[in-house]
């Protein structure tokens, strides 16, 4: 076995021990606070429903930047693929909302590409412009087809919604785990230790899913195949990182730029479409910031499918809980608590194992330690708060994916490294 093979195992089997050590934390803690919703199997179907919205947001974000073109166009991108999926959903069925939502999306993502790439318009600038498009063009058409006396209001739309689709999405219950005797439902109702949480977070991840959430889950691996182990992935990941450099060697970074920047748009168009099947119908504002969420998913993972399915499982799941039971909430605290403990315990660990006189390695540890205080400090307060707040106001209680978001993206801070052309302006012949 190669050296890069050995990382690569040992890599596998690090991820593999860390989901094991927060499940037996998260059941630890629902011992502790008596809260069954925290892996109840209703809060982690809850958690996969709202992580794919999220999700495939993020993996637009990511086939954009990782060609180079930042893409915080998400949000108006999700919104084209709502409205059109509701549009087309509710003539001619869910199969047609797909491709409607789909469409949409990608259409808004090559206004971008059109943009950025074509015109060489400042990324962001573009996208502020997208998320502002995405709403006003909606309400506009919302105001055309939906007023009152046309067909659709008939059917049941209004000026913020559209009638109900005409069918809808195929659900399925995976094989083994959830046909036949609801096996799983009665371990998790015993409520042991670690086996009834285990049964639950399956049943919740295998019970009733949807064709969509299937489709979103498999595009995780897929894309990481497509981007990291094809010649194709290997050219967009080369416009993204060097495009001169990929030009001098035979690369259209042009035509590749496009492509990554429509896949995106249908992806985040996709998402749109999976919150018209969840409401059955379209609703003005249903994205309610998502695509923001997923590009911050995004970032939490670096850049990368596998670190962007983990944040957009933890957005999820913050916001279950919180639609769940707003007293388990307050397990959280308990949860952060545990968690900076390990990481507070694992940096002395380090510190002390490696500790050298030289200058640079002074000022290295003294931010090491400065970082130790900061999260020493936060698990004394999360510990305080898990025994002094029984319940959490509704405020707090709303806003707690949004402080999840921030703090998340402050503590991955320390070790994201974007595509080094991420937002630069290419044009052929030039060199940055």
């Amino acid at each position: 076995m190669s050296a890069v093979e050995a990382r690569k195992v040992r890599k596998y089997h690090l991820t593999l021990i860390g989901v094991a050590v927060l499940i037996l934390l998260l059941s630890l803690v629902r011992v502790i606070t008596g809260k069954v919703d925290i892996t109840s199997s209703g809060t982690f179907q809850a958690a996969l429903v709202l992580a794919v919205p999220i999700g495939l947001a993020g993996l637009g974000g990511l086939w954009a930047e990782r060609a180079g073109v930042v893409n915080i166009g998400l949000e108006g991108m999700m919104v084209l693929g709502t409205w059109f999926a509701g549009w087309a959903g509710y003539q001619w069925g869910w199969a047609a909302a797909l491709v409607a939502g789909l469409v949409a999306g990608a259409i808004g993502g090559l206004i971008h590409a059109i943009a950025t790439v074509g015109f060489g318009v400042d990324h962001i600038i573009s996208g502020v412009a997208i998320n502002l498009l995405g709403p006003g063009i909606t309400r506009f058409l919302s105001e055309v087809l939906y007023a009152e006396g046309t067909p659709a209001a008939d059917a049941g739309a209004g000026i913020t919604t559209s009638p109900a689709l005409a069918s809808k999405a195929p659900e399925v219950s995976l094989p083994l785990f959830s046909s036949g005797p609801d096996l799983l439902g009665a371990v998790e109702n015993t409520h042991w230790f670690l086996v009834s949480d285990v049964a639950g977070i399956l049943r919740g991840l295998t019970h009733d899913v949807g064709l969509l959430v299937i489709v979103a889950v498999a595009l995780i691996p897929l894309t990481y195949f497509v981007l990291w182990w094809t010649a194709f992935g290997l050219r967009l990941r080369s416009a993204g990182e060097n495009p001169w450099a990929a030009e001098s060697l035979g690369v259209n970074v042009y035509l590749t730029k496009y492509i990554a920047t429509v896949i995106s748009g249908a992806l985040a168009g996709l998402g749109g479409v999976f919150l018209v099947f969840f409401t059955s119908k379209y609703v003005e504002g249903q994205t309610q910031g998502r695509g923001f969420i997923g590009l911050a998913a995004m970032i939490f993972g670096n850049w990368r499918p596998g670190g962007l399915a983990v944040g957009a499982s933890l957005f999820g799941y913050a916001n279950s809980l919180q639609l769940r039971s707003s007293a388990a909430v307050t397990g959280f605290f308990l949860f952060g608590a545990i968690l900076l403990l390990i990481y507070v315990g694992n940096k002395i660990r380090l510190l002390l194992s490696s500790r050298s006189e030289t200058p640079a390695a002074a000022v290295a540890g003294a931010k090491e330690y400065t970082i130790m205080a900061f999260a020493a400090g936060g698990m004394v307060v999360l510990l305080w708060l898990w025994m002094t707040v029984d319940r959490l106001p509704n405020e707090f209680v709303f806003i707690t994916p949004h402080v999840l978001t921030l703090l998340v993206l402050l503590v991955a801070s320390q070790r994201l490294r974007m595509p080094k052309a991420d937002g630069v302006r290419y044009r052929r012949g030039e060199q940055h």
